[in-house]
């Protein structure tokens, strides 16, 4: 089996700079989406037509992960969905008899792929299987036409459709598996004498109903999954429905949402027992939840590892880390990537962590920076404590010990260590070692003057 995905259309109605297909559903582009799909049947070739900002597009689909490699294929002039598929025709193999040649669309980014597993068991060297859906509203959409029968005898596009025509509620998706073996001759055969003078794939269908072969269609009754997408409204109806479907399957797992129209999931998540999720939280790229996690409100967790018990207030933004059994943070903290944080460990309101590895029952309760840094267990990092990481060159290293004590306001200037059970006093700057068992301070002495007056305003 092999599969051709179109996606070379500019998307005039998005009214952007950017491929209509590169725009995202659920934080990811929704040709992306199609693709990881088709790759979900296991297909021994994926060929993605491409057009407008073809080397955009390419681009960015060197960081995605692949099963299979893409055959990208241009289509410099659109002329229609059948003159699409004639520029992929070239490297498929139409000498397989019962190869079937699955054909999608970048745009619409929410088919399943047992939707599409259903299309492609109907289809052989002597049948070509099709997908529609009955929808309240076939306005734009292709007409299924049926005979008597009841069987599939051509497709007709609104423009070119009758005011009876028209009527018809079962419509055309798009979507269609085509036996390789007749492809490239039906593929000739296509003409372009209708109103958009363009060449339609979906022509095929009559023909075949010509040559006599089956016609079967597998029929859904979801218009969001086929729906397409071609302007903004289009682009946001699916992202909510995306993004509903998501959580739904969140609530079926037990997890509490407080208000599931308030939740964005862009990418994937994974969740414990009892994990609670507040209003406006988003969960981006590969997010893993413990069981009991709370989550509070306007929190933002990309690409994490959250252990059980974990709570995290409102505010907080997490990325890249990995979060400890019991451990609290924020409110209105941030964890950068690198961030390691142990079991039952506080950070605080207004701290920032980069890079950072955090010893078990250690904390940094408000007003702290810690980049670039080592902490043991039970350490306290007062507020107001920062440590100095960075020389304006090179990134440098700071190691605490277990149960260090930095006082508030005080600078630690990297790379320096403090050994267990060091205690630095309140406004310190600390630029040296600070053995065992020892309390460094580091700040000028402090002068009262006698009589002293407070300036006065010029008169």
């Amino acid at each position: 089996m092999e599969v051709v995905i179109l996606a070379a259309g500019k998307g005039t109605r998005m009214h952007s700079a950017h491929p209509k297909v590169m725009h995202d559903i659920g934080g990811k582009p929704m040709l992306a989406h199609v693709v990881a799909t088709a790759q979900r049947l296991q297909p021994e070739k994926v060929h993605v037509v491409v057009g407008f900002g073809a080397e955009t597009i390419k681009l960015a689909f060197e960081s995605f992960p692949l099963q299979v490699a893409i055959n990208w294929v241009s289509q410099s002039e659109q002329l229609g969905t059948g003159h699409a598929v004639q520029q992929a025709l070239p490297q498929i193999d139409v000498g397989a008899a019962d190869n079937p040649v699955l054909v999608l669309f970048g745009d619409v980014p929410l088919i399943k792929a047992g939707t599409l597993q259903a299309v492609l068991t109907h289809c052989n060297r002597d049948s070509v299987s099709l997908l529609t859906v009955n929808t309240q509203k076939p306005e734009g959409l292709g007409r299924i036409i049926r005979n008597d029968e009841n069987q599939v005898t051509a497709i007709i596009e609104e423009r070119d459709a009758s005011a009876e025509q028209k009527q018809i509620k079962e419509v055309n998706s798009g979507i269609m598996a085509i036996p390789a073996a007749r492809l490239e001759r039906w593929l000739g055969s296509l003409q372009n004498n209708n109103d958009q003078q363009e060449y339609y794939l979906t022509d095929i269908v009559s023909m075949a109903a010509q040559e006599g072969c089956n016609i079967n269609a597998s029929v859904i009754d979801d218009d969001m999954e086929v729906m397409g997408v071609n302007d903004k409204h289009q682009l946001a109806l699916l992202e909510r429905h995306y993004q509903m479907t998501t959580v739904e399957k969140l609530l079926s797992e037990g997890v509490t949402v407080r208000d599931p129209a308030r939740l964005d999931i862009r990418g994937d998540v994974s969740c414990g027992k009892d994990t609670i999720i507040d209003c406006n939280v988003i969960l981006e790229g590969s997010v893993s939840l413990g069981s009991n996690v709370e989550i509070g409100a306007n929190a933002v967790i990309k690409d994490s590892v959250l252990g059980d018990g974990v709570k995290v207030l409102p505010g907080t933004q997490i990325e890249g880390s990995t979060i400890g059994n019991g451990a609290s943070i924020g409110p209105m903290a941030r964890l950068r990537p690198g961030t390691e944080l142990g079991e039952e460990t506080k950070i605080g309101n207004f701290v920032e962590t980069k890079n950072a590895k955090i010893g078990k029952g250690s904390k940094a309760s408000h007003l702290a920076y810690l980049g670039d840094v080592e902490l043991g267990e039970n350490c306290n990092i007062g507020a107001g404590a920062i440590v100095c990481n960075y020389d304006g060159v090179n990134k440098h290293k700071t190691t605490l010990g277990d149960n260090v004590f930095v006082g508030s306001n005080s600078v630690l200037v990297a790379p320096v260590v403090l050994e267990d059970n060091a205690f630095v006093a309140a406004g310190s700057a600390i630029n040296s070692a600070v053995p065992a068992d020892s309390l460094a301070v580091a700040r000028s002495k402090q002068r009262n003057i006698s009589g002293w007056k407070r300036p006065a305003k010029n008169k």
